[in-house]
């Protein structure tokens, strides 16, 4: 292969002479150093690419030399080699940016070689990913959001549309789809983005509480009232408040929430004046609140002035060719988060990634690669690091049934009951940990019990 060049770097000279004159005969262009200040020397003069290293020398030793080539030579691949390092040790080094580590006396100098070459293979993929984005564009991604598929560019595009304009924005999906992000890509693509970003879940706040949380309270107001408050409306003066599960706001809240939108003031619980804010509002629900209107249970007034715009986020089943770019994303942020060094997913376990349901979407997916990640012995993901329901040995996740029915909202209401009726059942009936395992709210796991009539009110 390669003519690439490898400084060779290490105080024993039969070492180094040796490792060169393998190199070399293996096309390899070699550099040799006696000492981490040479091998410095070396960097800044000859286009090296691969670093190989003893630890321990005198002066700047090999792991002082990899600090250095990290904050200089970022680009640069760096193999290490001691006599005197365990397992654990070899672990750290890798951790902290080495691409590899070696045992001495190295018995095979075969190995060193073909070390390389994975080297070179992992460099060489790794400039096809960042010429294939930078190609792609605005294909592969947007603000925080990973997806090339049609239904995510028309996400896109209408983020960069409206994100401008103050008026108020009602993102609907299934959980898991990633509504927050919306939600702060509205915000960081407006001129707001220097003010402040304010989420608050409104299904997640005590009712009693949940009105001076959102528009604060004056001292004395109620028993606990120490002193005055502000509220999340005043945080978020002059940036965005972002309202998560709006469709659980009790219908006293609904209405002073519609004259807080209509007269972009606020009054706080005990006080006597208003308050004028600059607020932007993005609202957010998994509920369809043009049914909750029908049956009373939400405003009609209150949803066509949060729904000035919409933004639906598609099912991750319905945008399954973003999987892999998106597996790629979530690696990449767990080897940044956990110090792992993961290189890529075998093809068979992105087979069953790809045609998995996601009936947890994105966050489902998320969790399955960190998953994944912890287990990997190696750099590559395999599919015995996966889940066990993606291995046969666990029940199958809902599927549609075959009869003809090709009802995704039908097939979607069957799928929810059954994974509720599940989480009860791990859960022995306990409806708190059952919605945390389900990942919404306990009143919106109250709500849906009763819809699916399943032993509760």
């Amino acid at each position: 292969m390669s003519g690439q060049h490898v400084l060779v770097v290490d105080d024993e000279p039969g070492v180094r002479e040796t490792l060169g004159l393998t190199l070399r005969k293996n096309g390899y262009e070699v550099s040799l150093a006696s000492t981490g200040e040479e091998a410095i020397d070396i960097l800044r003069a000859v286009p090296v690419k691969v670093v190989l290293s003893d630890l321990r020398m005198p002066g700047m030793g090999g792991e002082a030399l990899l600090d250095r080539i990290i904050a200089e030579w970022p680009e640069v691949t760096v193999i290490l080699m001691s006599a005197y390092g365990s397992e654990e040790d070899a672990i750290d080094y890798i951790k902290k940016g080495a691409y590899d580590y070696l045992s001495k006396p190295i018995m095979r100098l075969s190995d060193v070689v073909l070390l390389l070459r994975k080297a070179e293979e992992r460099e060489r993929l790794k400039a096809e990913n960042r010429a294939l984005r930078k190609a792609l564009g605005k294909e592969v991604g947007f603000a925080n959001f990973v997806g090339r598929s049609a239904a995510m560019q028309r996400v896109f595009d209408t983020i960069r549309k409206i994100a401008e304009y103050k008026t108020t924005v009602l993102i609907t999906g299934e959980s898991g789809t990633g509504k927050e992000l919306v939600a702060r890509a509205l915000h960081e693509q407006s001129g707001r983005q220097n003010a402040g970003f304010v989420a608050v879940n409104c299904g997640a706040i005590p009712e009693h509480l949940l009105e001076s949380e959102l528009f604060g309270h004056r001292r004395g107001a109620f028993t606990d009232a120490s002193r005055d408050k502000k509220g999340l409306f005043e945080e978020a003066d002059r940036g965005t408040i972002f309202l998560d599960e709006i469709g659980e706001l009790p219908l006293g809240l609904q209405v002073k929430l519609l004259r807080a939108l209509q007269e972009e003031q606020i009054r706080r619980v005990g006080d006597n004046h208003d308050r004028q804010l600059d607020v932007r509002v993005v609202a957010a629900t998994v509920r369809d609140l043009g049914a909750d209107v029908q049956t009373g249970r939400f405003r009609e007034d209150l949803y066509y002035r949060l729904n000035v715009f919409g933004v639906h986020l598609p099912p991750l089943r319905e945008r399954l060719d973003d999987i892999p770019a998106l597996v790629e994303h979530f690696v990449e942020r767990v080897n940044h988060r956990l110090g792992r060094s993961i290189q890529r997913v075998e093809p068979e376990a992105l087979k069953l990634l790809v045609a998995y349901s996601w009936p947890g979407n994105v966050r489902e997916l998320e969790n399955t690669v960190e998953h994944a990640a912890v287990l990997c012995d190696g750099d590559e993901i395999s599919v015995r690091d996966l889940p066990a329901r993606f291995q046969g040995t666990a029940p199958e996740a809902p599927t549609v049934k075959e009869d003809g029915d090709l009802s995704i909202k039908k097939a979607t209401r069957r799928i929810e009951r059954d994974l509720i009726a599940r989480a009860l059942g791990r859960t022995g009936g306990n409806r708190t940990n059952a919605a945390k395992l389900l990942e919404i709210s306990h009143r919106a796991l109250l709500y849906k019990i009763k819809e699916y009539d399943l032993g509760g009110g």
